[in-house]
């Protein structure tokens, strides 16, 4: 993904958006999440995992663009 695609993310965004962003298979960042692993922090809502962008910003970092 491109730092633009990025920052035009909402205030969080799905798994399967984090992992291709940070490079990682789908599978493998299910896994992560799964066991606490995950690049960042990881919000399980009901039977979706949800990643807050600030943190994925974080980790590919590029701060926090306000």
């Amino acid at each position: 993904m491109t730092p633009e695609e990025i920052n035009a993310l909402g205030v969080s965004t799905d798994l399967p958006v984090a992992a291709r962003a940070l490079g990682i298979s789908k599978s493998a960042a299910y896994a992560s999440a799964r066991n606490g692993t995950f690049p960042c922090r990881v919000v399980k809502v009901g039977a979706r995992y949800v990643v807050p962008t600030a943190d994925l910003k974080a980790v590919l970092g590029m701060g926090v663009v306000a």
